[in-house]
């Protein structure tokens, strides 16, 4: 069982680390590598350079054939960061200002999660993808051989969305 507050501080220093060390599309070395050591951590199996520099952490529980993925971006933007926060941006010039290194903490919660709790039947695909910012990370994945080397059934994609009140998801068909 994770502890609710003791994963709320571990994903409050993921995205600060995160936030320190952001990285550009297709650049995203140091966060992939993060993502997949701390994947494997929880015992998922993980396939890293999808795409490039895309990662793939795989959770299987019970008998189900049926796979469902959740997706997170990992990109920064080339934003010269001004905000004095004690974990700003190291990097000069980048900065995650649209909230990925807080998407990267979600997803990676969530499969800390399930891996300790379970509570499905199948197969749970967490993606990591590269370059949302830009519009070339899905594509780089898809023409990697995503749905063919690891396949699922839906998706989710998650971003943050500022306005919505604490404690409710806003979910839609299509992109």
């Amino acid at each position: 069982m994770v502890k609710t507050d003791a994963l709320h501080q571990q994903m409050m220093a993921w995205r600060h680390d995160l936030h320190t060390n952001p990285e550009f599309g297709f650049e995203e070395r140091r966060t992939a590598a993060f993502v997949a050591k701390s994947l494997r951590s929880f015992g998922l199996d993980v396939v890293e350079g999808i795409g490039g520099t895309g990662v793939v952490g795989t959770l299987t529980r019970g008998s189900s054939n049926r796979a469902i993925a959740l997706r997170a971006d990992m990109d920064a933007l080339r934003i010269t960061e001004q905000t004095g926060l004690d974990y700003a941006s190291q990097a000069q010039g980048t900065m995650h200002a649209c909230g990925h290194d807080g998407h990267v903490s979600m997803l990676l919660g969530a499969a800390q999660i399930l891996a300790t709790q379970g509570g499905f039947d199948g197969t749970l695909r967490f993606i990591f993808q590269p370059a949302e910012e830009w519009g070339q990370g899905a594509a780089a994945m898809l023409a990697d051989g995503l749905l063919t080397r690891l396949p699922f059934d839906e998706i989710y994609g998650l971003h943050n969305m500022p306005g919505l009140p604490a404690g409710h998801l806003g979910l839609r068909v299509g992109p």
